[in-house]
């Protein structure tokens, strides 16, 4: 799909965007998660959501992918850490969507929700990294969540970035590889220009932290 095709087709259906946008910044408040230096977690699914408006074009098929790849983006965190359910994000799901586009984007958010797992490495395992490269969007998904994170941790807001940074500059050939799908369907794809901005945020200044 062309940018300007991709633009115009989140224009027509920007309301439901916001009503999604809206309400899973009201689920994140209510079980009172923050991110980073206490943002509001809604900063962080907005970044998410930005990496959908630039690069979306690059993995939407029709415009019928448009709103459960938004919704993906708005409520990937959902399950993990706002205490819903898989059905739970299904029927919120349906409240803007037809039972397929529903099914496709709750299984977005369950393809995107860690393991049970002590440490990181545990939580994001072999097995959650399969589901992301079999599950349709959700590599690209993956990648917006990593590419907010990695923005995040190098604008000097958190005094934690500096470290997060090092942790995402050493994982990042890994991280790729593992959310690489070899289907070559749009829908599982890795936009290059994506994938070089998440490379250069982590290769630039590296010497001098």
């Amino acid at each position: 799909m062309s940018e300007e095709e991709f633009r115009k087709l989140v224009e027509r259906h920007a309301e439901v965007i916001s009503q999604l946008q809206e309400c899973a910044h009201a689920l994140h408040a209510q079980v009172g998660q923050t991110y980073g230096n206490q943002l509001p977690y809604g900063y962080h699914l907005d970044r998410v959501a930005d990496g959908v408006r630039r690069y979306g074009h690059a993995v939407c098929g029709s415009e019928e992918d448009i709103v459960p790849l938004f919704f993906g983006a708005y409520f990937h965190d959902s399950i993990e850490d706002a205490r819903l359910t898989y059905n739970d994000v299904m029927k919120l799901a349906k409240r803007w969507m037809d039972n397929q586009q529903a099914l496709a984007a709750t299984e977005m958010v369950y393809a995107l929700t860690n393991e049970k797992g002590r440490t990181r490495a545990e939580r994001a395992n072999e097995k959650y990294y399969q589901g992301i490269r079999e599950t349709p969007f959700a590599p690209f998904l993956k990648l917006a969540d990593r590419l907010a994170n990695i923005t995040y941790s190098c604008s000097g807001s958190d005094g934690n970035g500096s470290r997060m940074k090092q942790v995402y500059r050493a994982e990042l050939p890994h991280f790729l590889a593992a959310i690489r799908s070899e289907d070559t369907c749009v829908c599982k794809a890795l936009p290059p220009a994506m994938v070089s901005e998440v490379e250069r945020l982590l290769l630039e200044d590296g010497h001098g932290e």
